[in-house]
């Protein structure tokens, strides 16, 4: 988990805003097909594959995020 702090544990569409970015109306941008393997946010013994984002801005956001379940989410921003 070096590098990666929790951001959000939640269900698509939730309204989620990272970084003043509206995450589920935002065209994520992935970046190079990178995956990270992380823990499950709320279930830290089960690692999970996270698909790995750049959304441009200013500052850009880097995030990563990954299906825990049907329809619920996790996400990641750099530590």
């Amino acid at each position: 988990m070096a590098g990666w702090r929790v951001a959000h544990l939640g269900f698509e569409n939730d309204g989620l805003t990272l970084a003043g970015f509206p995450i589920w109306q935002a065209d994520w941008g992935q970046a190079e097909q990178e995956t990270v393997q992380l823990p499950h946010p709320a279930h830290p013994q089960q690692l999970h594959t996270y698909w790995v984002f750049n959304l441009p801005g200013n500052p850009p956001l880097r995030f990563a995020a990954g299906e825990l379940s049907n329809g619920v989410w996790g996400f990641y921003v750099p530590a």
